[in-house]
């Protein structure tokens, strides 16, 4: 996401940024979706070892499709003349000195910290979960599949309502209703249809966090250092992501039960939406980096 949003923030209109990262971002949630039944196919038909050379070459896809992320030569030129015409340009170590002293964007960090615990812990111990409550293994894969299928219709849905609403709001909302979904789940019955809701509502809300961070971070920086801020904010929720799958097996090992782990996923997930209301998306530093190349006059 940090290098290909990098890429959008330059080329795509402020006011259709959001709506293109949610495209994006829809697209890459449907290629992880559909890799789970190509899998399966793959290993049932070639064996596991073929199946991984297939993968393998189908990942070498990226890199004549690389070439879409490429400046054109005279926007490559635009931007060295603006580098140019610009000696007082920030550098990298003043930008993120920049970054760390802007509170709002600090919050914004703290919170994505929040979405990868839930959706890592959620991801990786789900079927484990599941299989404590005597559900047969087909119930965790249909769960899994659920969750990657709406993935993509939140991923847009949330990237398109960024065009129209503050996205402070659609963040703050995306993780109090995680919580609630949570809660729902836990003190529910466990049957298949119960899973079923609720892979398909988290599913919804899975990756749909991912537009709206990154168009505020652009919003709120500039999109010059785009990658590398956005990439910041994402190893807070690779950070999150590995602590949800190490607490949830270190609790389960000392418990014997998810449970502690799930309800401290519903509190961080109110954390996360507290954190986001105060969020002023049109804050900017004291220095704004360039404009996108399609905003300039």
């Amino acid at each position: 996401y940090a290098v290909v949003y990098g890429v959008l923030g330059r080329h795509i209109d402020a006011h259709q940024r959001s709506w293109a990262m949610g495209l994006t971002a829809a697209a890459g949630s449907f290629g992880q979706f559909l890799m789970v039944p190509v899998s399966s196919l793959l290993i049932a038909h070639l064996g596991w070892q073929h199946a991984l050379w297939t993968l393998a070459g189908a990942a070498l896809l990226i890199i004549p499709l690389s070439r879409g992320l490429h400046d054109e030569p005279q926007q490559a030129q635009a931007l060295a003349a603006n580098k140019h015409h610009a000696p007082d340009e920030p550098s990298t170590w003043s930008v993120l000195t920049e970054a760390f002293a802007h509170r709002d964007y600090l919050l914004l960090t703290a919170g994505y910290f929040v979405c990868g615990f839930q959706v890592a812990f959620i991801g990786v111990h789900l079927p484990s979960y599941l299989k404590d409550h005597q559900l047969p293994p087909e119930v965790a894969t249909t769960a899994l599949a659920l969750l990657g299928l709406f993935n993509v219709l939140g991923t847009y849905a949330s990237g398109s309502l960024g065009q129209r609403m503050r996205k402070t709001w659609i963040l703050s909302a995306i993780y109090a209703l995680r919580s609630v979904t949570i809660i729902i789940f836990v003190l529910q019955p466990f049957t298949p249809l119960s899973v079923g809701l609720f892979a398909a509502v988290m599913g919804a809300l899975w990756l749909s966090t991912v537009p709206p961070t990154n168009a505020i971070v652009a919003q709120m920086l500039g999109i010059r250092h785009l990658s590398m801020l956005g990439g910041i904010v994402f190893l807070s929720h690779q950070v999150g992501s590995f602590l949800g799958v190490w607490l949830g097996g270190r609790l389960y090992d000392s418990t014997g039960s998810y449970d502690l782990v799930w309800w401290l996923a519903v509190a961080l997930g109110l954390v996360a939406a507290a954190l986001n209301l105060p969020i002023n998306e049109h804050r900017t530093p004291a220095r704004q980096a360039v404009q996108p190349l399609s905003e300039r006059a």
